[in-house]
């Protein structure tokens, strides 16, 4: 166990023994299989979540592969998706739900929410508002547990964020990233590297610092098979990474989440005490907003090989809780459309598969192709699927003004699939699980955040209470003078002075500088939270404000 990791060793003991009184709603306890017997602790959680899927896509993904899916031998129940504020949720509520177990509005990432209209969702007081709650990733990594994401968007995106950050607004990827390279995570796999650096407004660096906290830093598919290191960061793409049918072909130095997931077990079960891994599957979501069947399909298959490689590993460990599901449905997907009102039950399968099969491309790699006169229409088109273009097909192209819809549009007709919307839906989703502890029936997304802290051994009310407490109230009560000093307003900084020292603590970072008011020497202290400012309150964590003592 790492030297940092014990010092969080009495409160880990402490949050074990507080996990026995967690009740988690609606979640039976199933005999577990063979080589996972019965029992509410597992060493490893690996939570897989394919962002924006709905259930129909796993169908017609069923379809198109001709044989079973990993998911199908995993499906346990299912899920409820909705916000504080909405039936339908946003990414970063259903992240913050998924991760620390809270129910939040669109936009926030780890915090509590600012209006609660859903029933049944309980009230948050006024003055807790925006207040930061504490995710699992940081209950496993006070457990003394390696710790790791994946996502094949940024991985400043809404859900990896929700599992590593704590912000008002999931579109801040300023502090989000700094918040993730503060939270010294050991394994970071995705896209956004140009958050990292080349997009900042703070003028901070976070590639040397990611540099200097000793990471093996990789930036394609090869550095990162090679890599024998414990501590890995690998950026892909400036933003997202290609969705797997397009990388095939356009993006094929960039790694698949298959494989990035198997890497990223290979390094995180080294650690004795075991690991908590986040893995998304982003862009199905993407495909579903822009009613794209063959981007959802390209990467609910891709995401499904991802569950292949962790299930492979749990059935062999026996120690190992996966879960696996959707945060929410998107775009209504149907098999059938107005083609088929009068036929659904004489349409052959084949009418619904073949034309995708068709497809080479998702919308937004075959569209990557295009010239600038459009002279190659045609041959886009056909990768897209667009075979044997008709007549009336190309005419619509050529009129089109939104050409991805269009060609989405026509090929959905020539397949008989159906969409509802370009947003997100409201639908209970399938929840996949396997291994000790595993959920089963329908469930909260709520529930699984504190299902699997217990797993783990500690209570996720009792984290955010050890990691986020108030900087102004809690120095004050010491008799310090306090102020958050926002004069560098991209880089806002609590002070407190008391009659010996002053203690400065940046926002976002896991840094305490503790000065000597008569030396003026200055120590450095790195603790293992990062402290957060919701643009109203500074919280630190407990094992900050000890060092006022």
């Amino acid at each position: 166990m790492k030297e940092s990791k014990k010092k969080w060793l009495s409160f880990a003991l402490v949050g074990a023994l507080a996990a026995s009184s967690i009740s988690v709603s609606a979640i039976n306890k199933v005999e577990a299989k063979e080589k996972n017997p019965k029992t509410e602790q597992a060493k490893n959680v690996i939570m897989l979540v394919m962002d924006g899927s709905s259930d129909n896509v796993s169908t017609i993904a069923r379809w198109y592969k001709g044989e079973s899916l990993a998911l199908d031998s995993i499906l346990t129940g299912a899920v409820r998706t909705y916000s504080a504020e909405s039936a339908i949720t946003d990414s970063a509520p259903a992240a913050t739900a998924l991760a620390t177990g809270n129910k939040s509005n669109s936009g926030y990432i780890g915090v509590l929410p600012s209006l609660v209209t859903t029933p049944g969702v309980e009230a948050v007081a006024k003055e807790d508002a925006f207040k930061p709650v504490a995710n699992v990733l940081e209950g496993a990594k006070l457990q003394g547990k390696a710790t790791g994401i994946i996502s094949t968007s940024e991985i400043q995106h809404a859900t990896p964020a929700g599992f590593s950050s704590h912000v008002t607004s999931r579109k801040n990827y300023d502090d989000i990233a700094e918040q993730q390279v503060y939270q010294n995570i050991d394994v970071v796999l995705g896209g956004g590297y140009q958050s990292l650096k080349e997009t900042r407004k703070d003028g901070e660096d976070l590639l040397k610092v990611i540099e200097e906290k000793g990471y093996d830093y990789v930036s394609n598919r090869n550095e990162l098979l090679s890599s024998t290191s414990e501590k890995l960061w690998g950026s892909f793409a400036p933003s997202a990474l290609a969705y797997d049918f397009d990388r095939q072909i356009l993006k094929s130095d960039e790694p698949t989440i298959a494989e990035m997931t198997e890497k990223a077990i290979d390094t995180l079960s080294k650690d004795k005490d075991g690991f908590f891994l986040m893995v998304e599957g982003s862009k199905i979501d993407w495909a579903a907003h822009a009613n794209d069947p063959i981007g959802m399909l390209s990467d609910f298959l891709a995401f499904d090989d991802a569950v292949a490689e962790a299930l492979e590993f749990a059935e062999k460990d026996g120690e190992t809780l996966v879960i696996a599901l959707t945060d929410h449905g998107n775009s209504g997907i149907t098999i059938g459309n107005v083609n088929t009102d009068s036929t659904y039950d004489t349409t052959p399968v084949s009418a619904y598969i073949n034309p995708l099969k068709e497809a080479k491309m998702t919308v937004e790699g075959a569209l990557s192709l295009l010239k600038k006169d459009k002279s190659n229409l045609v041959e886009v088109a056909e990768s897209y699927g667009l075979t044997n273009i008709t007549d009336q097909e190309l005419e619509a192209l050529k009129k089109s003004e939104n050409l991805g819809k269009t060609l989405v549009q026509l090929l959905s007709t020539r397949a008989n699939i159906g969409f509802t919307t370009g947003g997100h839906t409201g639908d209970d989703v399938f929840l996949y699980s396997y291994g000790p502890a595993n959920p089963t029936g329908l469930v909260e997304n709520t529930d699984l955040a504190h299902l699997m802290a217990r797993s783990m051994g500690f209570s996720l009310g009792d984290l955010t209470n050890e990691l986020f407490v108030n900087a102004t109230v809690e120095f004050e009560k010491l008799g310090y003078t306090t102020k958050i000093d926002v004069a560098d307003e991209k880089n806002p900084v609590f002070v407190a002075e008391g009659k010996n020292t002053i203690i400065t603590i940046p926002e976002n970072k896991n840094i305490v500088y503790v000065q000597n008011k008569q030396s003026k020497n200055t120590k450095t202290h790195v603790v293992n939270s990062v402290a957060v400012y919701n643009d109203k309150q500074f919280f630190i964590s407990k094992e900050m404000l000890k060092l006022s003592k």
